[in-house]
């Protein structure tokens, strides 16, 4: 399973490109109204100059031609842009004629094994199911992820799917056992993915034996 990083802030992503585990970014429209960032493609040229990996970068359209149009658009500011499409009637329009056109999709806050399907029928390059919305209303968002991860494998479809509206580091753990293609997680949780308390114990137990052993 691959780890994308789920932020705008340009920040966050070069500390995180530093690790050498992040394989792309998504980004949406509230994630880059948080960095209070005016040019929206000043920000994902400025990602893609990080990473070299796909980058979401979601349309915010909700009429199938301007949808069309914002992608034409946005795939050229980079070659490794993926466009981010919201699973309505317009958005399965409007990612049924991109696909056919190498631009690829991710097709995003997917609720259901339905959503998943279609979606993958009209070519979409990757699927993001929300799962801790899900939790949210006591629903079992990781059963959804497993459930298309089925679906897919039982019908060769080449849509890859991305686990998203991570909270939480057993999210990816989760994630990655029910076959999740790819997790993309806020900064805060992979850092608690590299975090424990017993690591921490023990090198603080390895350094003190050190300082003893070499007298400094």
């Amino acid at each position: 399973m691959r780890i994308f990083l789920d932020t705008a802030n340009v920040e966050e992503i070069r500390n995180a490109a530093k690790l050498g585990v992040i394989s792309g970014v998504t980004t949406n429209p509230s994630l880059v109204a948080r960095e209070q960032r005016a040019d929206f493609k000043d920000v994902i040229k400025e990602i893609a100059s990080i990473i070299d990996g796909p980058i979401s970068a979601e349309v915010t359209s909700l009429n199938a031609k301007e949808m069309i149009s914002q992608a034409r658009e946005i795939a050229t500011w980079s070659p490794n842009v993926v466009i981010k499409v919201p699973i309505t009637p317009a958005g399965i329009e409007a990612t049924s004629v991109l696909s056919k056109e190498n631009i690829k999709c991710n097709l995003t806050l997917c609720f259901s094994p339905n959503q998943a399907l279609l979606c993958a029928l009209a070519g979409a390059a990757y699927i993001s199911p929300f799962v801790g919305r899900l939790d949210d209303i006591s629903h079992d968002g990781m059963q959804l992820v497993s459930d298309v991860v089925a679906i897919y494998k039982r019908y060769d479809f080449s849509t890859q799917v991305i686990a998203a509206s991570i909270r939480h580091p057993m999210h990816c753990v989760i994630a990655a056992k029910a076959g999740a293609h790819i997790a993309t997680v806020p900064f805060k949780v992979l850092m608690q993915m590299i975090n424990h308390p017993l690591t921490d114990i023990g090198i603080d137990r390895f350094m003190e034996d050190w300082k003893r052993l070499s007298g400094k």
